[in-house]
Formats: structure tokens, sequence, C-alpha cells
């Protein structure tokens, strides 16, 4: 069965879906969604990606310019199985009506909140949760690369307690108009931070408080994790659990990764779309046990992240693939490898 995708918003995680639908062998991308005439929506028609615009006012705009337009969001919704949901944050209830009144099942990023579908999405965490349902949420780059982390310790030696600090990136390469800062932002100035509760939303069992702020880069966020592990264990059996996690990769500063610019070095050496990083990426030196608590640097780059997520959630809620077999196909066509 080939599961009629549409991507409703091509900004930063919009633009990746889209291309990701595109390699996988049981998808077909249908179209993508546009307000007003833009070079990504010239690029996406070179691509030969089938450009809708999002309402009447829209495709008046888009046909001026001379774009090559398929109709409006309406139509779109009317030839997919799945959209995914890219639009900006909080527009979800107002979209949300049009996808039901549609008919379509549809796939919520992190910016929305968890009670707009009641199920939260990271694939090797709670594929299953999803799985038919006909709408769920994945969670933010944070909230994602934190559950990727801490399920895999707590799945070998248990988790009681989980901290982390992040240092988040302060706005995303191409956008002029939040960044760069002269400061480092409390984000917020209230503790503890949104992310604690966004990881119970997948990882209900977990305990866990952060807290954040905001650097100038917009490379990647960089979190310093403390995990109160319930099982005696040294470092060795820390990097064993994560080595054998899927979509995690673990670095070493010996080997010149020092930062999360020599990250994002690594993945454009190795021809990523975008000098994109998929992974969850632990610094392995990082790595330290004292007493029953374990120590790690974390990086996350937030605009590749979720597209993995998003490409499983496709699946589950199209129901009839496992979680391994769905994350095979994804991680294959994606280049994520798994020691």
């Amino acid at each position: 069965m080939t599961i009629k995708v549409g991507v409703n918003g091509y900004g930063t995680i919009g633009r990746r879906v889209a291309d990701a639908v595109r390699k996988q062998k049981d998808m077909e991308l249908v179209g993508v969604t546009g307000a007003h005439p833009h070079y990504k929506y010239a690029i996406a028609n070179d691509k030969g990606i089938p450009l809708y615009a999002l309402d009447m006012k829209s495709l008046e705009a888009f046909n001026a310019a001379g774009y090559g337009v398929k109709g409006t969001l309406n139509d779109l919704l009317q030839r997919v199985d799945v959209v995914v949901d890219g639009a900006p944050d909080d527009s979800g209830p107002v979209n949300k009506a049009a996808y039901q009144q549609a008919g379509v099942k549809v796939i919520f990023q992190g910016g929305e909140e968890h009670g707009l579908t009641g199920t939260s999405f990271v694939a090797q965490c709670n594929f299953e949760a999803a799985s038919g349902k006909d709408m769920v949420r994945v969670v933010s780059c944070n909230t994602t690369g934190l559950c990727r982390t801490i399920n895999a310790v707590d799945k070998a030696l248990g988790v009681s307690k989980a901290r982390a600090v992040l240092a988040r990136r302060a706005t995303d390469p191409d956008d002029v108009k939040k960044g760069p800062i002269d400061a480092v932002v409390l984000d917020p100035t209230t503790l503890p931070s949104h992310h604690g509760p966004d990881v119970q939303t997948v990882l209900p069992r977990i305990n866990i408080v952060t807290m954040a702020f905001k650097v100038p880069t917009t490379h990647m966020h960089l979190h310093s994790l403390i995990l109160s592990l319930k099982k005696p264990a040294a470092k060795h059996d820390v990097v064993k659990a994560l080595e054998a996690a899927p979509r995690m990769t673990l670095v070493d500063g010996k080997s010149g990764y020092k930062s999360t610019a020599n990250i994002m070095d690594w993945a454009r050496e190795k021809g990523r779309d975008r000098n994109d990083v998929y992974e969850a990426t632990v610094w392995k030196d990082s790595v330290t046990v004292v007493d029953d608590e374990a120590y790690m640097f974390l990086g996350v780059h937030q605009e590749a992240i979720v597209v993995p997520e998003n490409i499983d959630a496709i699946r589950a809620l199209a129901g009839g693939v496992s979680r391994e077999e769905s994350m095979r196909m994804t991680d294959e066509s994606l280049g994520i490898s798994h020691r």
C-alpha cells in the first residue's frame, strides 16, 4: 500500500519532511502548501514537488508570480491519507478542524500542546501508542533527544530521576529576525522549563526536571544531562546502553569533536542533505558515573532530529507496519547507520 502524504507548511521542518517522504518506497508526496511566493517554493517547483496554495488569496498570488500551483489546501486534503502539519506554532487547533472535516489523519509538531492530540510520539519509545490513530504529535527537537537518550539508559539500567540543563540555539541559520543575539537569555526565567513535562508525555514513568537558556549560536542545542541510576553501573555500562540504541551516535573529543560545529561538519562531510544530523549525539568521553549518577553532554540538531520521527509517525497512523520495520526503512532511506 502506498501512503499518500501532504505537507502543510514548507518551513524548516516541512521542507525536510517533504524530501524524506519522497525517499520512502511506501509513500507518495502528493504536495506541499505555501502562503505566498518565496524562493523556497520556486525550489520546490524545480524539484518537481507539487505546490498547493494555502487559500484562494494565496493561489492568486502564486499564479500572478508564475508558479505552478495545483490548487489550495482544501484540494490537497482531498487527495491524501495523512497530512504532516508544519504550520506555525499555535495554529494547530484551527488546522485540526479542517483536517477532521476532510477526514484525513494528521501529524502535528512539538510547537503544539500535547492535549491537541492526546498522543505524543518518539518512535523508539512509543510507536505502538500511535498505531492506527487519527492524529499524533511528534514532540520537539529537545524532547526527542532527551527521550531517546533517557529511554536507552532506563531500559538498560533504570533511571530514577533525570535532570537536564539545556543551552538552546538562539534561532535557525536562515532566520535574520531573531538573531544573532549578544546575550545569554533565560528561557524561561521561572523554573523548571517545559521540557521535563513534555518528556513525560512520552515517558510518563520518568521523574525529570529541566531548565534552559538561549545562547548566541544557530548550530545545535547542547544538553548537560544527569541521570540517577537504579542499578549499580560504570561508565562502560552507560556507553554500552547508548551505543545499543537506535538513532543515537557517540563521538569523542579525542577525535576532534570539540563543539557542536564539529558535529555539523561531520554531517556535511558525510554528504547528508542540508548537513542534517538526525541522531541524538552524545560525547562518549563526557559520560561519567559518580556514585549512582551518570553525567553526559548531549547534542541535538534542532532542524533535523524530528524528521525520522515524522516518517515513522506517518506509518504508525497508517498502520500495518511494526516499529522495527518502519524505523529500518526510515533509517536506510536517510542514511542513518546503527552500530
